[in-house]
């Protein structure tokens, strides 16, 4: 009886366990389980024929769960593209490029950057996004939000190259073209590959591609830098 009497007094002093929203590290891991269901189930059945209900029985979430996050497909849809984006970003912007000169320095950018790009998870989900948004013309906006944080990284990378002494009297690597020439990297060293992989080229020799076209990429970005210095 004094051992019952003891653990009663102690369960009346516990504190009350009150309904409402989980811990935010719990919250994290629900949020997660969500976007890898959600993901796979948009990739073996795409947008249109997938439903929230497998989604959620995959996710072992309620359907009001996932609605409370996610007001919609679509929503859900476009948050599983920008996690998909930041990762791939996350991967390569704090990448410190290799090399002594700058030519060195800029393979390394475009190299990590495809390398990270030209896998079978990014891809497929890049292929389903473009198929979407034709239909779905909003779901573009986290495709336009991913470019711009590649972008952003890329210039940093940019930014850090352009303080050499062979690139710092060049006008393309100015701070107020910094941008353009950003973005012409990009068209250069990455859009060839990264097209050809969208259109449906096998990954594998994409991937052994990467560093001859980058080093020939980044050998011609160089010269019409220097060419429009020189005017």
């Amino acid at each position: 009886m004094a051992k019952f009497a003891a653990r009663k007094e102690r369960a009346q002093k516990q504190p009350p366990v009150r309904p409402g929203r989980p811990p935010q590290k719990l919250a994290g891991e629900v949020d997660d389980r969500i976007l890898d269901a959600a993901r796979r189930v948009f990739l073996e059945r795409g947008l249109g024929g997938a439903s929230v209900e497998e989604i959620a029985r995959l996710a072992h979430a309620g359907k009001t769960s996932i609605y409370a996050r996610f007001p919609s497909k679509e929503a859900l849809f476009a948050a599983v593209g920008m996690r998909n984006s930041a990762k791939v970003v996350a991967r390569f912007q704090d990448h410190v490029p290799a090399g002594k000169t700058v030519e060195e320095r800029l393979v390394s950018v475009g190299k990590t950057i495809l390398e990270n790009f030209l896998v079978s998870e990014v891809i497929d989900f890049m292929r389903l996004s473009v198929a979407e948004a034709r239909r779905i013309p909003d779901l573009a906006n986290f495709g336009r939000a991913a470019r711009e944080r590649a972008t952003q990284a890329v210039s940093q990378a940019l930014s850090e190259v352009a303080h050499s002494e062979e690139t710092v009297m060049l006008p393309a690597f100015r701070p107020e073209n910094l941008e353009a020439t950003t973005r012409l990297f990009l068209d250069l060293a990455v859009g060839p590959l990264l097209l050809r992989a969208l259109l449906g080229d096998d990954l594998g020799a994409l991937r052994a591609e990467i560093g001859p076209h980058v080093a020939r990429s980044v050998a011609y970005f160089l010269a019409a830098c220097r060419n429009s210095g020189a005017n």
